[in-house]
């Protein structure tokens, strides 16, 4: 067992007393990156954590961490007073302390300290306990969740993937065309029939992932009087997406549909709640069961399709982003930690976004992003994997990108760009 080293970096004054706290300081090991590091210690749940761990560390969005060098996590260390925890951190919340206790325990029960706090004098606190706003210390499950889809490997979610092999088989069907030839009913009547152009993507599998959908619109912004769901504008963009691939060739799978929506030329798309995924069945309202469900798919999907031999095969999961309303910022890209396929089909995407702004808006500049992530279906699924955010659904000017149809087909077409290159 690696033992934490420690070192002063904050006085904090608490309930009238001066009360010093430390950071925990421990030793990345070979293959860690800031969401793996955390994850360790159960603290990539909580955005807070993250943000905190970025800031005392001065690590910015796309930093990398280095082997054997010592980082500051987000928990501070309290000496243990040998009364109580409440006395300990000056702080008389019973429900906040049961928290601090039942994390000490964990650390024993996963090796990260060498005996409890009682007997070393030493009392952890996690960053997220005082500052994360979406923390509880009851932690229920939500049902709704509009903040994103990442859901790091905590206790239930372990005990969803050991009874992975319980669940019914996910039934894999043909990928088929409704009307012949080259009409595909879920585009709507406007778009329904897809002419084959040329073959550039021929034999290659791409599973297009529009983000939330059905009980969880995502992140949700406004404009006008009207409600901007992220899960409506990621749907039409995948679905424009989808639609392009196969006009080369490609064969796409909609893994989130909604067969009465189609491609859709308002600006103001409609949310609803009558998506479903490949397959037919209806979206759970439980997240970790809506993320399982379709990784579990792709997968289906994908065992069966590279039992036919066919080896390229890409997982996409397109979402909108929401930040601050002032905050403007580009398309960018995640892709798997340590899958250097994903990463160069990343890169190969925000060349061919980069290359159009500078054709089509010349001077403007493009700052999107690409870094590695830990999120559910990055890390769950068996593909290599790139996930986009298109936009900032809270801030004016990036609301344009997204509520305007032909910037919608204009990013499933440079995203379309990413996939020839």
């Amino acid at each position: 067992m690696t033992i934490p080293y420690r070192i002063l970096m904050a006085v904090c004054l608490l309930a009238g007393n001066l009360l010093h706290a430390e950071y925990l300081t421990v030793r990345a090991e070979s293959g860690d990156g800031i969401y793996s590091l955390l994850r360790r210690y159960q603290l990539v749940e909580f955005g807070c954590n993250i943000d905190e761990f970025k800031r005392i560390n001065g690590l910015s969005h796309s930093s990398k961490l280095f082997e054997g060098r010592r980082y500051q996590l987000p928990i501070e260390v309290f000496t243990y007073n040998g009364t109580s925890i409440r006395s300990t951190t000056g702080h008389d919340d019973w429900d906040r302390a049961i928290a601090i206790r039942d994390y000490n325990d964990w650390m024993l029960r996963a090796n990260l300290r060498e005996s409890t706090y009682q007997r070393e004098r030493l009392l952890y606190v996690p960053y997220h306990i005082d500052h994360c706003s979406e923390f509880t210390p009851e932690e229920p499950v939500p049902e709704i969740i509009t903040l994103g889809e990442q859901t790091p490997p905590v206790p239930d979610i372990d005990r969803l993937k050991d009874e992975r092999s319980d669940r019914d088989p996910i039934a894999v069907p043909e990928q088929v065309t409704l009307v012949a030839p080259r009409t595909f009913a879920i585009f709507g009547d406007a778009y329904a029939e897809v002419p084959l152009l040329d073959d550039r993507l021929a034999g290659k599998i791409f599973y297009i992932v529009s983000g939330h959908g059905g009980p969880d619109p995502g992140a949700v912004g406004r404009r006008g009087g009207y409600l901007l769901a992220e899960d409506e504008y990621a749907y039409d963009v995948a679905l424009r997406l989808c639609r392009n691939i196969l006009q080369h060739g490609g064969t796409p799978y909609m893994i989130v549909r909604d067969e009465n929506d189609g491609i859709r030329d308002e600006q103001f798309l409609r949310p609803d709640k009558d998506e479903t995924v490949w397959g037919g069945a209806s979206l759970p309202r439980n997240q970790k069961m809506r993320l399982f469900q379709r990784s579990d798919i792709i997968n289906a999907l994908y065992r069966e399709n590279f039992e036919k031999g066919i080896v390229d095969q890409t997982m996409i999961a397109i979402h909108v982003d929401s930040r601050h309303r002032g905050q403007r910022i580009d398309v960018f890209l995640y892709y798997p930690e340590g899958d250097l396929v994903g990463e160069v089909k990343a890169q190969k995407i925000q060349k061919a976004i980069k290359t159009q702004y500078e054709l089509v808006r010349p001077g403007r500049g493009y700052e999107g992003s690409v870094t590695s992530r830990d999120l559910h279906m990055l890390r769950e699924t068996i593909p290599s994997g790139v996930y986009i955010e298109l936009a900032n659904i809270a801030n004016t000017s990036d609301q344009e990108r997204i509520i305007n149809p032909r910037n919608r087909q204009l990013l499933a077409d440079w995203l379309l760009l990413g996939l020839i290159e």
